[in-house]
């Protein structure tokens, strides 16, 4: 494949990029400005548990929560440690099985109606009913049912996204690299991989949130007795909210982890795919 065919793809997306004059908000802000709206919530928060005394019942100082998560942070570790080890199986075998068949979708035209029913269909399975019948089937010993979940919960938007990233390339862009004698594997890397790149990061993303959220929720119905959601479920119910809380906090900080690593991911793809 020539040089000349390799910019004038690369060209137009650079150029357009250039024209569009976006205007970005600088880095410092983008990172101070969540810190500073977080803090506005707790200081709130605080207020009306605080000093109005007016919440309910169940919903402790944040400093309550906190100190209950100084002070038994190495059990929630472990719980933590489970948690995110079942959500992070659940992205990595969603995301892999999700380009597969994604590939084979957008390669074939009768793969991609065979699959569309089976994507619609687990696109609205609900989450709190096939939790409890996957916990029985593999048993309460096992995380496997909870993994399960959280497969099913990332492989839906890996798919989407791929399918419809490598379904943008340009008739006019294979048209120039086939005239150009490109070969299979080149095509896929300067044009299909370079255009679908983008989708895939943004679907993994998303699968990462959910990811964790449906393994939060499949450790709540059920299973070993181990997990972020169980430990929840168990101590709302004995009416220890200080501590449910903590629990909370924990998984709110391993979807954040997910979900910075993932958004770190994407930017450093795209600033290596602008190169």
């Amino acid at each position: 494949m020539t040089d000349t065919a390799t910019t004038t793809l690369a060209g137009p997306s650079r150029a357009a990029g250039t024209a569009t004059g976006e205007r970005r908000l600088p880095g410092w802000l983008r990172w101070v400005a969540p810190v500073v709206v977080g803090a506005l919530i707790v200081v709130l928060w605080w207020f009306w548990v605080d000093v109005l005394g007016t919440a309910p019942r169940m919903l402790p100082s944040p400093f309550a929560i906190l100190a209950e998560f100084v002070k038994r942070w190495p059990i929630i570790a472990q719980d933590m440690a489970i948690t995110a080890t079942n959500a992070l199986i659940g992205l990595v075998i969603g995301s892999l099985l999700a380009m597969l068949f994604a590939g084979l979708a957008a390669a074939a035209r009768p793969i991609d109606g065979m699959l569309a029913p089976l994507v619609a269909a687990l696109a609205v399975i609900p989450i709190v009913a096939i939790t409890p019948i996957l916990n029985t089937m593999f048993g309460a010993s096992s995380q496997f049912g909870r993994q399960a979940v959280a497969t099913i919960a990332a492989f839906i938007p890996v798919f989407v996204n791929v399918l419809r990233g490598l379904r943008q390339t340009r008739p006019v862009h294979r048209d120039l690299l086939r005239a150009s004698a490109a070969s299979g594997w080149q095509t896929f890397r300067f044009l299909t991989l370079p255009t679908a790149l983008p989708y895939l990061l943004t679907g993994l993303r998303i699968a990462s949130s959910l990811a964790v959220i449906a393994a939060l929720v499949a450790e709540y119905f059920g299973g070993p007795a181990d997990g972020i959601g169980t430990a929840i479920a168990t101590y709302a119910k004995s009416g220890r909210a200080a501590l449910a809380w903590a629990y909370v906090l924990g998984g709110i900080l391993i979807g954040l982890v997910f979900y910075l690593v993932t958004s770190l991911l994407e930017r450093l793809a795209t600033r290596r795919a602008q190169v």
